[in-house]
């Protein structure tokens, strides 16, 4: 039952949020080119537009001068848009890009559409228009990204999803507040977290509580206040594995305390990422390491890293703002010419787990090393498509990488989260030494599905050198 069982509870409690789009339609003060169709187009786009599986907020049909730009940004905002689009069914006013770049300042999607297929007379000149003014906007610095084609062409249709969700999992990375408990495991160093970096490359705080903030969290619930947490926990149907006794009571009791502390410090403090110092403090101090709260976390879409691995939990944000979510933040344990062993200490998504009841499927078990409760024993599912990607702070700046590739069965059992991940496309033992020479830390994501054009269309818009 254990995947079946996960809710989006990120998305439903507003950690995450969908793309909301706001559609300015450019137009022109006096009819031009081929007013009739520049008005095929533009119902072509809202129809296309209004099929998206996300709110959609259209201000005017024809924008032409600043007032009505001005309305139009204005409008959005009041609607909560985090994703522009721009269209030009007839070429616009290209005074209007430094405007927009000052009332916006984020990233937006400019989307140029075709000529009339027949005819001898230029009847849009859109992709002209949008030349102006995405050159215009790059020139002033401002992120974009760019779709061609008409709205009834698969292709397009493709291409302005894509651009939708870049660009949205940009914009979700800027102006947020990061929450990290303690600091990052020790000897850990190249997680470290530097407020005024993140300040000043995406706009966010760095809000820092101690450990002991978190234990009182945890020890300070009743039993009858993590009666529910307990429900679902026993709900997932996880077998008890080797080193837990009896019914596995007392272990879901300390894990329901963990969970809802840290959905407490997501809804409270309003934490966009979270990332929090497990060893040696918390099983030291409860007897419990906190993996199976995490495992449910990371199942329900919250960008949340252990070790004090913030990036790791950025990492996390921008999969889950793409769509391609949930991330196993993994280690990378050892490698061969064509694969990594992508194993870590037991908080894999359910969905990337083999199924319940499967000979390596899910089942709470002791972590490896302390032999202490609890963590979830289990094998990433062989047989997908998959990327493994990391966004990472070095030298001054964000670097982010990707490497698509599949899963397939590990060699052997190992304890904790076992999996092997396999590609073709270079020599990993290659690939790894030149991101070691980038300072790549040691923590990797995993996501189901081939995502390297997206990561690398993200790392664009806010700035990062893909690597």
């Amino acid at each position: 039952m254990a995947a079946e069982y996960v809710q989006q509870r990120a998305l439903e409690l507003g950690v995450i949020r969908e793309p909301k789009i706001g559609l300015l339609v450019l137009g022109r003060e006096r009819p031009g080119f081929d007013p009739e169709w520049g008005a095929h187009v533009a119902r072509r786009v809202r129809a296309t537009m209004a099929e998206l599986p996300w709110h959609l907020h259209v201000p005017s049909d024809n924008i032409a001068d600043p007032p009505a730009l001005e309305r139009a940004v204005d409008s959005c905002r009041s609607q909560a848009v985090t994703t522009l689009v721009l269209v030009q069914p007839t070429i616009s006013d290209g005074r209007l890009a430094p405007l927009l770049s000052r009332l916006w300042g984020l990233p937006v999607v400019l989307w140029a559409t075709t000529e009339k297929p027949s005819g001898a007379m230029i009847s849009a000149n859109s992709l002209v228009g949008t030349h102006v003014m995405a050159a215009t906007l790059r020139q002033l610095g401002q992120p974009l990204e760019f779709v061609y084609g008409h709205p009834d062409e698969h292709e397009t249709r493709y291409r302005l999803r894509q651009a939708i969700c870049t660009t949205h999992a940009a914009v979700q990375l800027s102006g947020r507040t990061l929450g990290l408990i303690g600091y990052h495991a020790p000897g850990f160093v190249d997680f470290h977290a530097d407020p005024v970096f993140l300040s000043e490359s995406i706009n966010g705080q760095l809000f820092h509580m101690s450990t002991p903030e978190l234990i009182g969290l945890i020890n300070g619930y009743t039993d009858e206040e993590i009666a529910g947490e307990v429900s679902e926990l026993s709900a997932l149907g996880l077998p008890i594995g080797d080193g837990i006794a009896g019914d596995g009571g007392p272990e879901l009791t300390m894990q329901a305390r963990y969970y809802k502390a840290f959905c407490r410090l997501f809804t409270d403090q309003r934490f966009d990422a979270l990332a929090f110092r497990c060893w040696p403090d918390l099983p030291s101090q409860t007897g419990h390491w906190p993996y199976l709260a995490l495992a449910k976390l990371v199942s329900e879409g919250f960008p949340i890293a252990m070790e004090g691995d913030l990036d790791g939990a950025l990492c996390g944000r921008v999969a889950e703002s793409l769509g391609i979510g949930p991330v196993y933040l993994t280690d990378w344990l050892e490698h061969s010419r064509n694969s990594i062993i992508i194993w870590h200490t037991g908080a894999a998504p359910l969905q990337l787990c083999e199924p319940l009841g499967a000979e390596n499927g899910p089942r709470l078990g002791v972590q490896f090393n302390s032999r202490r409760p609890t963590v979830v024993e289990a094998t990433i599912r062989a047989g997908m498509d998959a990327t493994v990607f990391r966004l990472w702070r070095c030298g001054g700046e964000y670097r982010l990488t990707a490497l698509e590739g599949g899963t397939t069965r590990p060699d052997r059992h190992r304890m904790a989260t076992n999996g092997r991940f396999e590609t073709h496309g270079v020599d990993v033992r290659e690939w790894f030494e030149q991101m070691l020479q980038l300072g790549m830390p040691h923590h990797l994501c995993v996501v189901q599905g081939h995502h390297a054009d997206s990561l690398q269309r993200v790392a664009r818009l806010m700035s990062a050198e893909w690597v």
